[in-house]
């Protein structure tokens, strides 16, 4: 057992602490209270603060959070050792999606339409001027649109559309998304491939807290996210395997009339051990009505979800 080596990495990590019961605490980094309140079970593998209600079922989350890339390393290390000889509950779960022996699908790659013009120039022509107006009035910046690489069609199958592209870890085109700025009956038009990708994996960040919202420009309100393109995310995606194989921590931040397809989601990632916290959204439809601000503040307001505020959100909508 390396209870013993954890503990000092974790003096490392959170400053001196003291142990109490079966228990050692530590001051919180979370809320930063002056006094002792971060609870944790080296040997159940949870910690919890009694005063701002940080917890969760991983303390390599703690360290991966606050700590630095040598702590984790160390921390992982013994990890490794604890667990030698049994099968740990991320392997369970692997196993579970995955299966034995995971095979590796080819990765799908599709080009941008002919028309495509990119937006990222310095000197566009006056064909771009309506695109721009409209990214302009959607609070999109000159640095969103060069992070994105954005651009426009103004003819073609995609005439009058902006087009946001999706690159996969390689650096090619693996989907992208049409949003028209021509008031255009169709408002989003995507290509006739599986949407079963990481939207923009290339530049995901999974040993950051990472927010799953609805759509495109909620992605690039949040940051750090993915859309989920309209749909759910089931088991079986390549989005939520990677969550779990990376063990990501996740901010929920769905269109508030998807209550029904939140808690989906939130059972399904409950299920896996998965860091999970709710984003309110109203009285916006979206994260992409907020300012990058006013998402901030409500990230930083976000409560917890476990199995027990799940059941209870789940009950509050039986009508």
């Amino acid at each position: 057992m390396h209870t013993t080596e954890k503990v000092v990495v974790l003096k490392k990590v959170l400053g001196r602490g003291y142990k109490s019961g079966s228990e050692y605490l530590f001051a919180c980094p979370a809320c930063d209270h002056h006094k002792k309140k971060l609870s944790i079970n080296v040997e159940k593998d949870k910690f919890k603060c009694w005063i701002c209600e940080y917890r969760g079922n991983s303390i390599r989350r703690v360290v991966r959070k606050y700590g630095d890339f040598k702590q984790l390393k160390e921390w992982d290390k013994y990890e490794k050792s604890f667990t030698h000889d049994l099968q740990s509950f991320q392997e369970i779960m692997n196993e579970k999606l995955f299966g034995k022996k995971e095979e590796i699908e080819p990765e799908q790659l599709i080009p941008l339409p002919s028309e495509f013009k990119t937006l990222t120039s310095k000197n566009l022509p006056i064909t771009a001027s309506p695109a721009m107006r409209f990214l302009s009035e959607r609070g999109i910046t000159k640095t969103d649109i060069l992070r994105w690489k954005i651009g426009y069609c103004g003819t073609g199958e995609y005439e009058g559309r902006v087009v946001i592209p999706s690159f996969a870890p390689t650096g090619g085109v693996n989907y992208f998304v049409g949003r028209t700025y021509d008031n255009n009956w169709r408002k989003y038009l995507s290509p006739p491939v599986s949407k079963d990708i990481v939207f923009n994996e290339l530049y995901i960040d999974w040993d950051s807290d990472l927010t799953i919202v609805e759509g495109v420009f909620d992605a690039i309100v949040a940051g750090n996210a993915i859309p989920i393109l309209g749909s759910t995310i089931s088991e079986k995606s390549k989005v939520f395997k990677e969550i779990v194989k990376n063990d990501t921590p996740i901010y929920l931040a769905l269109d508030a009339d998807a209550e029904k397809k939140s808690l989906f989601l939130i059972k399904q990632l409950l299920e896996y051990g998965v860091e999970l916290y709710k984003i309110e959204i109203e009285p916006f439809s979206d994260v992409g009505e907020m300012s990058r601000d006013e998402f901030n503040k409500r990230k930083e307001k976000a409560k917890a979800v476990d199995a027990e505020a799940y059941l209870n959100h789940s009950i509050g909508l039986i009508k």
